[in-house]
């Protein structure tokens, strides 16, 4: 079979190998962090927080971080913090000239970017671990239990929770460097992974259970089908553009006259425009957690089922797909580059004529790009409103979906580049298969 055969390609690729298995020991490294509670808390007296992350905008925040937050765990902050202080330095990268001065330097100004989202990532983490630990607090009260007192406590646990997604975020550096894939994209797909098998399991007993069960199971699994299936074409769909070279001799020679074709991104942004959204949906929930639970407008945005929450989430999407389209794609570079290059778009006067020609398909195919990704985000409040479970629903769209299916195409797009550099057959037997070519920070 050529899927075995593809498997014996890999393991006689000695850096490949050698790649996977340094990323599946950090795998393993990091869910064993995931289960490290923090000290002077009682495992058994976790129920009430579990509960409270099985639906919602909690359960999001639990699936990032492999279910860290719903066991009190050092890693229960995650790595959002970081993605979080990565969208708000890419922001300070459009509007402040220092930045952008950084961003123009090279490797030198990359490095100096990542040094201050790091620092910004630990700022974030020092106010988020005693929000987090006032909500741990309120769940230990419910279930008959408490946090133990005193200021070093609160202290030693916040230290705790940041190292712990310091060191998270060391991993999924590593697993960038020695491993496959992006690091940070991969542990939260991990984290996605680690629930599927607990949320379809949950989902096949409740269906069971009831007449017709197996039968509604069966239809819920076809339609998870349709949307990935939609997900990887919102991932891979692209606009070609023709582009025609002229016909310049040097020396002897004659180079040019061929026609190429530059691919155009329907969802140029990624999913970084969900990312942003869900950023911004987590704040209330996330630092005033008291909020949510004394509003009925504000507890939709921790339940993630109101018509509001949805609403703005779905425009929030569509603004920063733009917003962020706008950023990753520059027409007049493209212009440029192809006038230096002595190309030109057929029909189309090399210059300014080609910026606005670009400029104007790029807007055309990013509204409809931009429509599917808010429709997708949303899907899961819809399958919940026909019955599915809180968990299973989770998979039907929205964040974790989009993530799940960008970072599985990178990963093998990359295993894919290692098997072609040995002359080996890719993983498809037709065509290669296409990335998001973007982090999902």
């Amino acid at each position: 079979m050529k899927f075995v055969q593809t498997l014996r390609n890999i393991w006689k690729i000695e850096d490949l190998r050698q790649r996977i298995i340094t990323t599946v020991w950090l795998i393993i490294i990091y869910r064993l962090g995931t289960q490290i509670v923090l000290p002077g808390i009682d495992p058994a007296q976790l129920v009430s927080l579990r509960e409270q992350t099985r639906g919602g905008v909690m359960a999001l925040l639990d699936m990032f971080s492999g279910g860290a937050f719903s066991n009190a765990s050092i890693m229960a902050l995650g790595i959002m913090p970081y993605i979080s202080a990565s969208i708000v330095i890419q922001l300070l990268a459009i509007v402040v000239p220092s930045f952008q001065k950084m961003q123009r330097e090279g490797e030198s100004g990359r490095r100096k970017i990542n040094q201050w989202t790091r620092y910004l990532t630990i700022a974030i983490l020092l106010v988020q671990g005693p929000v987090y630990l006032i909500n741990l607090s309120h769940q230990l009260q419910a279930a008959g239990s408490s946090l133990p007192g005193g200021f070093w406590f609160s202290f030693s646990s916040t230290i705790f929770m940041a190292a712990g997604s310091m060191f998270a975020l060391w991993l999924g550096e590593r697993i960038t460097d020695k491993g496959i894939g992006n690091g940070v994209s991969f542990i939260i797909l991990v984290g996605i992974l680690a629930r599927f098998p607990i949320a379809i399991t949950q989902e096949f007993v409740l269906r069971f259970n009831n007449a017709g069960g197996i039968f509604l199971f069966l239809l819920e699994i076809l339609v998870l089908l349709v949307v990935i299936a939609g997900a990887i074409m919102l991932v891979q769909g692209t606009r070609r553009v023709p582009v025609q070279y002229a016909k310049r001799t040097v020396g002897n020679r004659m180079y040019g006259g061929a026609r190429q074709y530059i691919p155009l991104k329907v969802n140029a942004a990624n999913v970084m425009p969900i990312i942003f959204a869900q950023a911004i949906m987590f704040i209330p929930v996330t630092l005033f957690p008291a909020m949510t639970s004394n509003s009925n407008f504000w507890q939709g945005f921790a339940t993630g089922q109101s018509f509001w929450y949805n609403l703005i989430f779905a425009i929030l999407i569509i603004l920063f797909t733009y917003f962020y389209t706008a950023v990753t794609i520059n027409p007049t570079q493209m212009a440029d580059e192809l006038k230096r290059s002595n190309g030109f778009i057929p029909g189309v006067k090399p210059g300014k004529a080609t910026k606005d020609f670009l400029d104007n398909v790029m807007s055309k195919i990013t509204l409809p790009g931009a429509l599917f990704l808010a429709i997708v985000a949303i899907l899961p409040a819809f399958a919940r409103l026909f019955g599915v479970s809180a968990e299973f629903s989770s998979f039907f769209g929205g964040t974790s979906l989009i993530i799940l299916v960008g970072v599985v195409l990178d990963t093998l797009q990359q295993i894919e580049s290692h098997l072609l550099q040995h002359h080996y057959d890719g993983l498809l037997e037709t065509g290669r298969i296409k990335g998001r070519h973007g982090n999902i920070y």
